[in-house]
């Protein structure tokens, strides 16, 4: 009972007050200060204030800041006396994850191994890597396939996947061909420090030509004398992969009349596959005649999904089937290429044993559930209607979530402003993982916890996890309901495109603020705002206000509207240049001339994966909204309608931000 009033008086409070405030207690106030001494360094600013959080919801949280920031020189004792302490709380899991991170730094196998298996969370690629490492050096076990898996995925460089690739190569149970190919994906993600520890282990001398090669790969390709040794094959390939980013066509050039003679099969594969991949993204026509040099079973998933948008461009029907064909189980089984198999054996002349298999594929994937999933159903000739309600929670399944210990800390801390910790903490305690890790009724419960306190991004994101049920009024909530309707009726704007927008920029966090300064329900920028209120006659405007909610949502509307009618009421178009600026989308809509494309062709083909996502997952959700406030029956597809080809900007589109 003391809990629920130190919670409500919180939330009350937190509505009303932001973080430091004198409205707030002072215990509050010791761990926001708690916080802000974790994030500067602080150990012994937290070690003076651990203390003063004894008793407060929060303690764990301060428990953890405190040790955390001083790990690399506290004992092993104390660790184990921490874990012990708060024994199946996410606190306990993370402190283990930061430990096991220090061991196996210091290469301190035999502790790391004492902990590793107790690891619940197990999404550090880290502490993946580290386990390889640790088991390779204690029993000698030959892991190098499990270590090209997490070593290929990683983003970015980092130690423990290094330490597991080099302890591998040294024993010869990882391939050099394997560790430049490491390089080769570094480079492509442009991921340039990982290229110089990947190239480091199997060529240590030639940092300079690597240099050379990336910074310079026209000059590289061009003046450098072609020739069979391996290093200076595989700093070829790397430095076609960096050209073919700029300059598909010239990357090509030069592979065809200089390198392509000296390389193998295997890395011409590589080097069409990703000028191929380049040429897609830059949306060339050459795209598909670069990857026609190489057959569909040699390329990557990556390779295969820019080629089969490649195919989708053009509408290369048998080119997209044969692609999608060549494609790992986990890559064709993905809803996408579901689809778009479906479709493409759809097409007039395939006969009826096609159609049948493709009706069965769109059956596999039909529901509300997202973008491709409602266009199988509309494909199938099923009307995009809300699935029936899920049986109402009982009282006890509330209260069981209401009584949850994460759940109560992670409300409390978003509550106080420590929303990155409560959101952490929330994830935690709804996912499988954990014990007794919640089944649908459970993470509806919970849902609904997050609802009732106005957390509308755990509602949503929880409700999405579950699996035999779907409550659309938690994954699609609407705040603000007035303020949005009257507002978007009153310029014109549909206002499920507004919750569709809204939901995908912000998941209804009135105080979001994006990490390039987008800000508030509808994210807008400072300068985009600004611009904005002088085009809607908003006098005296400071971007101050963006962090109120009817400006925001009156500048956001304003903008949309804008782009809106700049693309002839083009919800794609506008929702990509809300998303990547005005300029992008219209660039990609291909040359004067080009074919007009159904607008699914057209969002799948977005060279940007966030725009891309971004675009398929605002016209799903505003699809889902209209069904819901209008109370009939939607159509996903009419409201993608057809893109055509680029028109001239007129004076005033140049001047939209």
């Amino acid at each position: 009972m003391q809990f629920r009033l130190i919670l409500a008086l919180i939330v009350m409070v937190g509505a009303l007050a932001a973080p430091g405030a004198s409205a707030q207690s002072s215990a509050d106030a010791v761990l926001l200060e708690m916080q802000q001494a974790y994030q500067q360094g602080d150990s012994k600013r937290l070690g003076t204030l651990l203390p003063k959080a004894q008793g407060h919801p929060l303690q764990p949280w301060a428990a953890y800041w405190e040790l955390s920031a001083r790990l690399t020189s506290a004992s092993a004792d104390e660790v184990r006396q921490f874990l012990t302490q708060y024994q199946g709380s996410y606190q306990e899991d993370r402190l283990r994850n930061d430990w096991l991170l220090l061991l196996g730094q210091r290469q301190d196998w035999p502790r790391f191994a004492a902990l590793a298996n107790d690891f619940r969370m197990n999404d550090d690629a880290e502490v993946r890597c580290y386990t390889l490492a640790m088991e390779h050096s204690l029993a000698g076990v030959n892991m190098a396939d499990a270590v090209t898996a997490q070593w290929y995925r990683q983003k970015g460089a980092g130690d423990a996947c290094l330490l597991a690739a080099r302890q591998h190569f040294e024993e010869r149970h990882l391939s050099q061909a394997a560790v430049w190919q490491k390089a080769r994906l570094a480079t492509e993600q442009h991921q340039m420090r990982a290229v110089q520890q990947s190239v480091a282990i199997v060529a240590p001398n030639a940092a300079g030509l690597l240099q050379e090669a990336l910074s310079e790969p026209a000059y590289f390709l061009l003046k450098r004398q072609p020739t069979s040794q391996r290093v200076m094959q595989e700093l070829a390939l790397l430095a076609l992969t960096r050209w073919a980013a700029s300059d598909p066509d010239q990357a090509a050039q030069a592979l065809t009349q200089r390198w392509s003679a000296q390389f193998s099969s295997a890395q011409r594969d590589w080097a069409w596959g990703a000028i191929g991949k380049q040429a897609t993204q830059k949306l060339s026509d050459n795209a598909l005649r670069y990857f026609g040099n190489v057959h569909p079973t040699a390329l990557n998933d990556d390779h295969l999904a820019w080629r089969a948008r490649a195919a989708l461009r053009q509408q290369q029907w048998d080119e997209l089937l044969a692609t999608i064909d060549a494609m790992s189980q986990a890559a064709a089984d993905d809803a996408t290429w579901v689809y778009w198999r479906a479709r493409a054996l759809l097409q007039a002349g395939r006969g009826q044993a096609a159609q049948q298999q493709a009706r069965g594929l769109l059956q596999a994937i039909a529901s509300v559930r997202g973008f491709y999933p409602m266009l199988a159903q509309e494909e199938l000739g099923l009307a995009i209607v809300p699935p029936e309600a899920p049986t109402p929670l009982t009282a006890q399944e509330k209260e069981r979530a209401r009584n949850n210990p994460g759940l109560q800390r992670a409300l409390v801390a978003i509550a106080l402003g420590l929303r990155s910790e409560g959101v952490r903490e929330w994830n935690y305690s709804t996912n499988l993982h954990t014990p007794g890790g919640m089944n649908d009724r459970e993470l509806l419960a919970a849902a609904d916890l997050a609802c009732q306190n106005a957390v509308w991004d755990r509602c949503i994101n929880t409700s999405e996890r579950t699996q035999g049920v779907i409550d659309l009024t938690q994954r699609y909530p609407m705040p603000h309901r007035d303020a949005v309707l009257q507002r978007s009726q009153a310029i014109g704007l549909d206002p499920a495109y507004v919750y569709g927008l809204i939901r995908q920029e912000s998941r209804f966090i009135t105080n979001a603020r994006s990490g390039v300064g987008a800000s508030g329900l509808m994210q807008v920028m400072p300068k985009t705002a600004r611009w904005t209120a002088k085009k809607i006659g908003l006098t005296d405007f400071k971007s101050s206000q963006l962090a109120e909610r009817d400006t925001n949502i009156a500048i956001g509307t304003g903008y949309l509207k804008l782009v809106l009618d700049d693309f002839a009421g083009s919800m794609p178009l506008a929702a990509a240049a809300y998303n990547a600026g005005p300029s992008r989308p219209r660039n990609w809509r291909g040359q004067a001339g080009s074919p007009t494309l159904e607008a699914a062709i057209w969002a799948e083909t977005i060279p940007f994966a966030e725009t891309r996502d971004y675009v398929k997952k605002v016209l799903a959700n505003t699809t889902v909204y209209a069904a819901m406030i209008s109370g009939q029956t939607q159509s996903l597809k009419q409201r993608l309608g057809q893109i055509g080809p680029r028109t001239d900007p007129t004076p005033e589109d140049r001047s939209l931000p």
